[in-house]
């Protein structure tokens, strides 16, 4: 699929640079309140409408769960660990790829995409 061209917009770039900026796999809200420290004036609806312009032009990713909606400036292809206990999300690059070739060709089926995602407990959490 190829990318959605969009217009430069100052705000949007602004976002992409905060998404991007961290590892905590931001919401909304988190990114809203990083982007007012650059722009103070935006408001909500703007970061939201932003990132979902990002994420269908894939320069973000959205992640769901059960409670919320995160979102990841990683593109590269990995993986996530989330954390059933405090909701945090890690990046992972857990398998080797030929798995899933061999799985397919097992099968006879086409991957088109790739989304693992491991749940349990943090080691922060279990420390607790």
């Amino acid at each position: 699929m190829e990318p959605i061209k969009q217009r430069y917009s100052h705000q949007r770039e602004t976002i992409l640079n905060v998404v991007k900026s961290t590892l905590v796999h931001p919401t909304a809200d988190w990114v809203y309140k990083e982007t007012r420290k650059v722009i103070p004036n935006i408001s909500l609806g703007t970061v939201y409408r932003n990132l979902n312009q990002l994420v269908e032009s894939g320069r973000v990713l959205k992640l769901k769960d059960e409670a919320m909606v995160r979102y990841d400036g990683n593109i590269v292809r990995h993986d996530h660990f989330r954390c059933s206990a405090c909701g945090k999300w890690y990046d992972i690059e857990l398998l080797d790829q030929s798995i899933f070739k061999a799985f397919a060709e097992e099968h006879n089926f086409r991957i088109e995409s790739i989304n693992l995602e491991l749940e349990g407990t943090c080691k922060n959490c279990l420390d607790a």
